[in-house]
């Protein structure tokens, strides 16, 4: 595998402080870049993209790089949402019930933890996904 560049520690800093209180969440190191997954299942990926790598990412987010990006779950009505159906979101290929943004200086962190959360009671068993509040 090529080596790839990891996220700013910055933004993985943020992402840990919001997924790693949620009930049972669990940091991975991903095939590449970094993910949380809630028993097995994964609510939360993100990774930098450079000089086109990964290929599948740099597609769906419009970007050779240098970007990091997060995917996320949500339900299908919100992924077609027309808030998220420009920059800095984008609708990655592989699940109808994907999503992506692009991290960056001009992030909203709010909107990001709200849309995490949401991701992980998406997938999370329902007893999980009820410990978190709305």
């Amino acid at each position: 595998m090529a080596r790839t560049t990891p996220p700013p520690a910055a933004f993985l800093d943020r992402l840990r402080r919001v997924c790693l209180d949620l009930p049972e969440a669990v940091e991975e190191q991903a095939w590449v870049g970094t993910r949380w997954v809630v028993r097995k299942k994964t609510f939360a990926h993100v990774l930098t993209i450079a000089r086109g790598q990964p290929p599948a990412y740099a597609k769906a987010a419009g970007t050779q790089g240098p970007a990091c990006v997060l995917t996320f779950r949500a339900p299908v009505e919100v992924v077609a949402s027309p808030r998220l159906q420009r920059a800095p979101f984008f609708k990655p290929v592989w699940f109808r019930d994907i999503a992506g943004v692009v991290l960056d200086e001009q992030t909203d962190w709010d909107e990001v933890e709200a849309l995490l959360v949401r991701s992980f009671r998406l997938l999370a068993p329902k007893k999980l996904a009820a410990q978190v509040d709305r």
